[in-house]
């Protein structure tokens, strides 16, 4: 007996060794956008974190062309987790513009797990093109990034400006090359955003140092014209920008974002998770600043942020019983919870 005692020792010992500990966490590629975006520089820190918190997770950040490219790489089953926005959610839901037809090609549904932050979409153009643009109307016919194809903030802008009634001939350029295609005049207007108001993506903070860039706000008539077609454009502080872009206030039309994760996560985990960010989100937001919005109000932004796509996708129920146990639930939204495994 006493030798399958220590047999049994031995393999309780092994049972709680680093390595095989480190050995059965599972892995998860969590899909987010290109390197030099705002969301790939965001689940890279979040990653840090979580692997740090949740040791039986092993989380990699996988950069994709864009973020959309994420929800249809988890719809497919070649992704364990996404990076996933409103409009995103709404094209999904509608089986329109960019999900057109996708459906078909599905093994699992997207669900909303976690939000993060909002991304506020706007357009710049050339310092020394003030005079010639003073609308946004007035890039009629002229050559403008509105940022990659796949991306949702291009998705958002392109919305807002077909609001407005702009004609504009759309140019795809490489993210580091988009402040010196500007500076050529190859472009006359380019995709601006900064996240939750606060902070640049890299791409034009790098932007910047090659020219100066000026923010074309949209008329008073114009944001109406986008107000009337369902979004309720905000004002961001320029200082954000660090450098001058010769307006009072930058006038911007915002999409939400998530960090999401599928009912393959178990109420309890995204329950923890969620928890764990919260209680962590001042130090996050330290180490960046994307994490500002939930450093303070995290349960507020999830409300938003479900209240943005409630009628598009289904929520986690581990974001439905964090969001009961912070007071912040709509019972009306009982019966959009998914059913957990």
């Amino acid at each position: 007996m006493k030798k399958y005692g220590f047999a049994w020792i031995a393999l309780g010992l092994l049972f709680l060794a680093p390595g095989y500990a480190e050995a059965q966490a599972k892995d998860i590629s969590w899909g987010t956008s290109a390197v030099g975006s705002v969301g790939h520089k965001a689940l890279v820190n979040l990653a840090a974190f979580l692997n740090r918190e949740m040791k039986e997770y092993r989380f990699s950040v996988l950069p994709m062309p864009g973020a959309i490219a994420t929800v249809k790489g988890y719809a497919t089953g070649k992704l364990d987790a996404y990076y996933g926005a409103d409009i995103a959610f709404h094209e999904f839901a509608g089986d329109t513009a960019r999900f057109k037809g996708f459906r078909a090609q599905m093994k699992r549904e997207p669900v909303q797990s976690f939000w993060i932050f909002t991304l506020e979409n706007g357009v710049g153009i050339n310092a020394r093109d003030r005079a010639k643009y003073k609308r946004w109307r007035d890039l009629s016919g002229e050559t403008v990034f509105t940022g990659p194809l796949p991306w949702d903030t291009r998705a958002t802008l392109e919305r807002a400006m077909a609001a407005v009634g702009v004609k504009h001939r759309y140019v795809e350029v490489d993210l580091a090359v988009a402040g010196s295609a500007l500076q050529r005049g190859d472009i006359r207007g380019l995709l601006i955003y900064t996240t939750g108001g606060a902070s640049l993506p890299p791409w034009i903070v790098e932007a910047q140092l090659t020219t100066d860039i000026a923010i074309l706000n949209p008329s008073r008539e114009e944001i109406e014209s986008i107000r009337k077609a369902g979004m309720q454009p905000v004002d961001v502080d320029p200082k954000v920008f660090k450098k001058d872009v010769f307006v009072e206030k930058v006038i911007t039309v915002p999409l939400y974002y998530g960090f999401h994760v599928g009912l393959e996560f178990s109420e309890r985990d995204v329950h923890r998770m969620l928890t764990l960010i919260e209680k962590h989100a001042a130090e996050l937001a330290k180490t960046d600043p994307s994490f500002i919005q939930i450093r303070d109000k995290m349960a507020e932004f999830q409300r938003r942020g479900v209240e943005s796509s409630v009628a598009d996708v289904l929520i986690h129920p581990g974001l439905a019983r964090y969001m009961r146990d912070r007071g912040v639930w709509n019972r009306e939204w009982d019966k959009r919870v998914a059913k957990g495994k």
